[in-house]
């Protein structure tokens, strides 16, 4: 047989690979116009059938495992990039995070600056208003001096009037 020499040269280019198909379908249509019920006995040889299938692994097994280790190292290159893009996001992540950060520390240092202004106008407003108290303690105490005085100085004049009053002589 033609297919039995096919095999024994080994791996078929596969310009020989159509024209065995070729043999395979003109052997089925030929069978078919001739008799017209399916066949029922069928005798293949077993050493054939090794042959057949031993050359059919040997022309596509190769292939077979070049797709497969191209795949496994496509798979393992996949696995690599997606590690690394969550890698990237994280770090993009963080960034975020210390740009949120950044923000935050300018905003609590401005805030900072605020109270350090504020707790300055307290410290002067508290001064201010030592010295206005002490100012008004020494102006009640002048007013007080002021008015003493005053009431001194009356009590003198009315004084200083009885005496100047004419006093009726007394008889005796």
């Amino acid at each position: 047989m033609e297919v039995e020499g096919i095999e024994e040269e080994g791996p078929s280019s596969q310009s020989e690979l159509p024209q065995s198909e070729d043999l395979q379908s003109e052997q089925q249509e030929s069978q078919q116009p001739e008799s017209q019920t399916p066949v029922e006995n069928v005798y293949v040889d077993k050493k054939a059938v090794d042959k057949l299938t031993e050359g059919l692994l040997s022309h596509y097994l190769p292939d077979l495992q070049n797709s497969k280790r191209a795949l496994q190292e496509l798979t393992q290159n996949q696995l690599i990039l997606l590690d690394t893009l969550d890698q990237e996001v994280t770090k993009f992540r963080e960034c975020n995070t210390l740009v949120d950060l950044n923000s935050l520390f300018t905003e609590a240092k401005v805030y900072h600056n605020k109270l350090v202004n504020i707790r300055k106008e307290m410290i002067m407003l508290h001064e201010k208003t030592t010295k206005l108290k002490k100012r008004a303690l020494k102006l009640q105490q002048q007013k007080q001096k002021e008015a003493l005085e005053k009431e001194q100085q009356r009590e003198k004049e009315q004084e200083r009037e009885r005496q100047l009053t004419a006093k009726p002589a007394k008889r005796t």
